[in-house]
């Protein structure tokens, strides 16, 4: 599949300290282009009340997914008190 990246969740990895999550997320994202469809990518949850809207969880975060066709755009990256303030 396709991968794009918002501007908000690029600023968001760049607050990201801890390397061990930073690896996390690089897998996650490596997993993704690999993934040939959607369904193929693990820890995916559909956002209830959004068609088009997902997350994935990585320890104490969350990642907000957006789906269009054959494009995963990665939205936003943020810890899981604040990801639901903010996105979608």
């Amino acid at each position: 599949m396709k991968v794009k990246f918002e501007s908000a969740f690029a600023k968001d990895l760049q607050k990201i300290k801890d390397r061990k999550l930073s690896e996390q997320i690089k897998f996650v994202i490596l997993e993704c282009k690999k993934a040939e469809l959607f369904n193929q990518v693990k820890n995916v949850k559909k956002l209830t009340g959004y068609n088009n809207f997902y997350r994935i969880k990585i320890r104490d975060y969350r990642i907000g997914l957006e789906i269009q066709e054959d494009t995963i755009i990665f939205t936003r990256f943020l810890h899981r008190k604040d990801i639901y303030k903010y996105f979608p």
